[in-house]
């Protein structure tokens, strides 16, 4: 082997081939570099999307600045502050993917995400159908927003719980329908989701259950033998339900998809029905799905949400308690985090926040 020194030349053939080497691979780097810049990745790519306040408007489809929470024949009371509801912008889909340079980049970055393709958009599921279905839940969203907030004021109103449709090997095939209204199980009122699930988990598996429903404007009882699911005792029906509400809420959120705004929707509508400002005018933003009796469930995007938030001032965040996993350890620093499970934790937060009482107590996400 042959030993050069700075100071001493080097034999001449090597001195030939040395640049050779060096540019040669200088080349490949900048082709390799060429090529992931422009090559689509198996992966998109989850970023902090629009913030938008629910006492606040936003510009609609048509360009027109609209509020996003109208209460049009009740008394509405000024508010100040924030109650912000977090999006999450998804960068590529399987027509369009980001490049491995753009993958790369979102891995350095804390405020964004890297999934794989098939996790958001599963290969039997068409773009158009992942858009319809994020619309669909936003809007049942919104109705068990405003049935969690006029819940929590006291508001009575009646609500009829559908069948929309039974999954391949539904225990109820052939004897529940799409479009059956189900009353009750067991004698116990059905009136939400809820209560349809806390009948069935009564109830137990392999032991029938008696189901009252409305067919075609006919009252009929039929039995079911529910199954266990994972731990869930389910009927296998899919169901919806209509509320008839005692006045008119009006939301109106354009190009957002999704379950995960209902808690702050209803925050949002019970601040603008009662006196006072719930937050005492500070910036907070949340998020998490709610239902109608006011539990707020887990969301995606966590993190990304975080984020949003800081950049858009909030320095209080009110965060599902199933997520709380995915939040220690990654709040940005100016961020308080409270872990909510029911609707009226999230207003116990909010008072404090409101009265400048002590939140040591409170529920939260730990930083670390």
């Amino acid at each position: 082997m042959a030993l050069f020194t700075d100071d001493s030349p080097a034999p001449q053939g090597a001195r030939r081939r040395r640049p050779s080497i060096g540019w040669t691979a200088l080349l490949v780097a900048l082709v390799a570099g060429v090529i992931l810049g422009i090559m689509p990745a198996p992966y998109v790519i989850e970023k902090p999307g629009p913030v938008y306040n629910t006492l606040g408007s936003a510009t609609d489809e048509n360009d027109v600045d609209t509020a996003l929470i109208t209460i049009p024949n009740e008394t509405v009371y000024p508010t100040k502050g924030t109650l912000d509801l977090l999006t999450v912008s998804l960068l590529g889909n399987r027509e369009n993917r980001p490049s491995w340079l753009s993958v790369a980049g979102a891995w350095l970055d804390p405020s964004e995400a890297v999934l794989p393709i098939d996790q958001v958009f599963p290969a039997n599921v068409s773009t158009e159908q992942r858009d319809a279905r994020a619309s669909a839940d936003m809007i049942n969203s919104q109705q068990d927003a405003i049935a969690a907030a006029l819940t929590h004021l006291g508001y009575d109103y009646p609500t009829t719980v559908s069948v929309v449709s039974l999954p391949d090997g539904s225990p109820a095939e052939g004897v529940i329908e799409p479009k059956d209204q189900i009353s009750a199980v067991n004698g116990a009122p059905v009136g939400s989701v809820a209560e349809l699930r806390a009948a069935l988990q009564t109830n137990g598996a392999e032991t029938a259950a008696s189901v009252d429903i409305m067919r075609g404007g006919a009252a009929q009882t039929v039995e079911v033998t529910p199954i266990d699911n994972d731990g869930t005792i389910v009927a296998g029906v899919n169901v919806s339900v209509a509320y008839d509400f005692p006045f008119d809420v009006q939301i109106q959120l354009d190009k957002v998809g999704g379950p995960s705004a209902g808690m702050m929707f209803a925050l949002g509508i019970i601040d603008k029905l009662t006196p006072g400002e719930l937050q005492g005018g500070e910036n907070v933003a949340g998020t998490g799905t709610i239902d109608q009796s006011g539990a707020i469930g887990p969301i995606g995007g966590i993190q990304q949400k975080l984020y949003g938030a800081v950049e858009n001032d909030a320095t209080w965040f009110l965060a599902p308690a199933d997520n709380c996993d995915e939040v220690t350890g990654n709040i940005p620093d100016g961020l308080t985090v409270f872990s909510v499970a029911t609707l009226d934790q999230a207003l116990t937060a909010l008072d404090a926040i409101k009265t400048g009482s002590d939140t040591s107590n409170l529920p939260s996400c730990p930083a670390g």
